[in-house]
């Protein structure tokens, strides 16, 4: 059997749904695979995510709402890299990223990229936006 391994995202604030389909919409042949929802039972609020599975550009991810709070949240130090093939991708990705989010690094030329960017979106999630 072949291992499989997926990028798993873990929403403190009952938003996985919105942010699930915010990157379905965003990125190319994308699509929301399955999700599974707390009921009237719980233990987590009725209607938020159990667990959903997602796919973005061909890369599996899965998502979930916590029903418990954690002392922890995303952070920058891991992050999502995005290889973009345009500048007008990478210009569009950069900007709806951005809204509402952190500008960790603005896009430009850094040495190690003729055009990079790096954006903590508005649900916390981080990403490297490289020009091929």
């Amino acid at each position: 059997m072949k291992q499989q391994i997926t990028t798993f995202l873990t929403f403190q604030k009952n938003n996985a749904e919105e942010a699930m389909r915010f990157y379905v919409e965003l990125f190319d042949n994308s699509k929301v695979i399955d999700i599974e929802r707390y009921d009237e039972e719980g233990p987590g609020k009725e209607g938020t995510i159990i667990r959903a599975l997602f796919e973005l550009n061909g890369n599996l991810f899965m998502c979930s709402d916590s029903f418990v709070q954690h002392e922890w949240d995303f952070t920058p130090a891991v992050s999502i890299w995005v290889e973009c093939e345009t500048e007008q991708e990478i210009e569009h990705l950069y900007e709806k990223l951005s809204e509402g989010g952190d500008v960790k690094m603005p896009l430009d030329d850094y040495g190690f990229s003729q055009f990079f960017g790096f954006v903590e979106d508005r649900f916390g999630v981080s990403w490297q936006l490289n020009l091929e």
